[in-house]
């Protein structure tokens, strides 16, 4: 039987230093940029020149990258996080779209390709029509897929991409959350078109909840009133249930379908696992009630890169249409949901963990150059919510 616990939401943070340090640096005015001074022309960032596995990284020196917008910024980059996506890029995974992404961004070749993609850190230089950000300013944010990654000494980024950095939370503790807050997000909100007033009394399956998306999903959803099942391996289920979890059910002891069909029906179902959790997910939702299966793991990218561009936008747009009308037939609503920035968004999520409402689930910290042994523990599977690369230390302590 499904494992139902009380909720008992403790902090699952890694550093409890209270020094606070002030750091006041010197500003410069342009006529097209502000710019904290100075700023070197060459940065370390971890690049890969072919795909491959962990011997394809390379730490390298290479070129700052220089704002040609005015609404990009530079920073410093103080931590980041290890995501699957990562390791799937650092394999090819997505390389039939994403290079032609880069190029219309004015990038000129496939590689070198930086590696990373949230982070967080220190605002160093504002392109002249920005408003909302000062240099000296600590952020939080993604990079796109047609800029360099965050695994690096500095990033360019544009004011769609970042915000302010939750006042409550060190660099490292705030580097593990963009990505999975975006990517969870998008799948709850921007495609699942639930919100704090809908969430409210519904039940909602989070599919591999120990994970950095759905430990973050179980959080936001808690927050707004929902009752959350999830599925976990057995040493995860204490984890999952202090996030808040109703329900946890074990894929090592127990049947999952039978353990959640006991719960009962599902108003929406967010699946990080894809493959054939989803044929049997859907048939968990209620009928008829507009009910939302949304996955994270679509066949976009993998299809593209298998069959080339045209033929792989064929295949995926086939399989969306075939999940979608099976779907309709029940009166349920079939979602593809991609990690997409969203400023408006990250800063909401910022005011929540400022309030204590939702909290950075980390599993290990490693140092920049320990970043190869960060990809083999991610790939390694079995998360137990985040993986951190600090570029600078973090020697200060988030306000209380």
């Amino acid at each position: 039987m499904a494992l139902r616990f009380r909720m008992h939401l403790t902090r699952a943070l890694l550093f409890s230093n209270k020094t606070h340090t002030i750091v006041r640096s010197r500003r410069c005015f342009g006529k097209s940029s502000s710019r904290l001074a100075p700023i070197p022309t060459t940065m370390k960032a971890w690049q890969i020149h072919k795909y491959g596995d962990n011997d394809v990284l390379q730490l390298e020196s290479t070129r700052l990258p220089k704002i040609t917008q005015p609404d990009q910024l530079i920073v410093k980059v103080h931590a980041a996080s290890i995501n699957p996506i990562d390791i799937a890029m650092r394999g090819g995974y997505g390389r039939a779209i994403i290079p032609k992404l880069k190029g219309l961004a004015g990038g000129s070749s496939e590689f070198p390709l930086v590696t990373g993609k949230d982070f967080s850190g220190v605002v160093m230089e504002t392109g002249k029509r920005v408003k909302n950000f000062r240099v000296g300013d600590e952020v939080w944010g993604i990079t796109s897929f047609q800029y360099h990654g965050s695994h690096a000494e500095y990033v360019l980024i544009t004011t769609k991409e970042v915000a302010k950095k939750p006042k409550t939370l060190t660099h490292t503790e705030a580097a593990s959350v963009p990505w999975v807050a975006m990517t969870a997000w998008a799948a709850i909100v921007t495609f699942g078109n639930m919100s704090e007033r809908k969430a409210l009394g519904k039940r909602i399956l989070v599919h591999a909840g120990s994970g950095g998306v759905g430990s973050f999903a179980i959080q936001l959803l808690k927050t707004w009133g929902a009752e959350v099942v999830t599925t976990c391996s057995t040493n995860a289920i204490p984890l999952v249930t202090s996030l808040g979890a109703d329900y946890a059910v074990d894929y090592k002891t127990q049947n999952v379908i039978a353990e959640l069909q006991k719960i009962g029906k599902y108003d929406m179902v967010i699946d990080t696992l894809g493959g054939t959790t989803q044929d049997y997910s859907m048939e968990l939702l209620k009928k008829w009630s507009n009910a939302n299966y949304v996955t994270v793991v679509s066949p976009l990218l993998k299809d593209t890169d298998q069959y080339g561009l045209l033929p792989g936008l064929a295949s995926a747009g086939l399989s969306m249409a075939t999940s979608t009308i099976k779907g309709l037939t029940s009166g349920q609503v079939y979602h593809w949901a991609f990690c997409m920035p969203n400023n408006t968004a990250l800063t909401t999520i910022g005011e929540m963990m400022d309030k204590k409402h939702i909290l950075p689930v980390i599993d290990k910290v490693f140092t920049f150059d320990q970043l190869p042994a960060a990809f083999t523990k991610v790939q390694a599977g079995g998360a137990r919510g985040k993986t951190v690369v600090e570029v600078v230390k973090d020697t200060m302590a988030a306000e209380e």
